[in-house]
């Protein structure tokens, strides 16, 4: 029997090929988010046949280990990080608590005046000063969100000059500014990834993303930042707890 025809309910090849790519997934062969090589030569690595490198894929991806893209070919899973329900987190403190290290690049900082919408929602005067900080954040050096966040200049002392790599924006601005956030309205949509986008974050053009917007205030429930988040689809999950009125 060729490796060609072997059939596909053959238990010994299916149980050899989970085996071995579960060694090569821990040894982190493939990094977090990378492709798989194609399925003719990774059979081929095995030794078993395509139908059996299927069927070892399709329980990795149950166990949530790999994913399947739609004319792309299989990819390493990226590990996810998840808002808590009803409960406001940092992206460094969600990344820690699943013990991934959180990372941060920033792209460029800079003050400008206020667009006339940030100023509305912000509640200062149009064209009063904000500072703009773009960032790349990542888990473990893999890539997963590209985000940029408008403070208001007056309220976020000090952050022109702190060095913000790998760092809490959040914990940040309660060191240097003394400004403690408490308070999110957030909202989350599907996107397909921009050319910038896809650059940033190491994907394909065209791949899912999830956007999220959010205006974030503090102790004294006065607005702080805007931010604007894309994730990259594979890497974020959004969680929240809906109660449904006694009435």
């Amino acid at each position: 029997m060729t490796e060609l025809d072997e059939p596909a309910s053959a238990g010994p090849a299916v149980q050899l090929a989970l085996r071995e790519l579960g060694i090569l997934l821990d040894k982190r062969v493939w990094a977090p988010g990378s492709r798989l090589p194609g399925e003719r030569a990774l059979a081929g690595q095995l030794g078993v046949s395509r139908s059996s490198l299927r069927q070892a894929l399709a329980m990795l991806e149950s166990e949530g280990r790999v994913h399947a893209s739609a004319q792309r070919g299989w990819y390493v899973t990226t590990s996810v990080v998840s808002e808590p329900p009803s409960i406001l987190k940092s992206f460094t403190d969600n990344a820690r608590e699943r013990g991934l290290v959180p990372t941060g690049r920033v792209l460029h900082r800079r003050v400008r005046p206020a667009a006339y919408e940030e100023s509305r929602r912000l509640r200062i005067a149009p064209a009063a000063e904000v500072l703009e900080i773009a960032r790349v954040r990542g888990l473990d050096t893999v890539p997963v969100c590209f985000e940029t966040t408008v403070l208001v200049r007056a309220r976020a002392a000090g952050l022109e000059s702190v060095d913000l790599t790998d760092r809490s924006l959040f914990a940040t601005l309660e060191e240097v500014a003394g400004v403690r956030v408490l308070r999110s309205a957030y909202s989350a949509h599907a996107d397909a990834a921009d050319a910038e986008a896809a650059r940033l974050l190491g994907i394909p053009v065209g791949s899912p993303v999830l956007v999220g917007e959010e205006i974030t205030s503090d102790q004294e429930d006065t607005p702080v930042l805007l931010c604007r988040s894309v994730y990259r689809g594979d890497a974020y999950r959004f969680e929240a707890t809906l109660h449904r009125s006694p009435d």
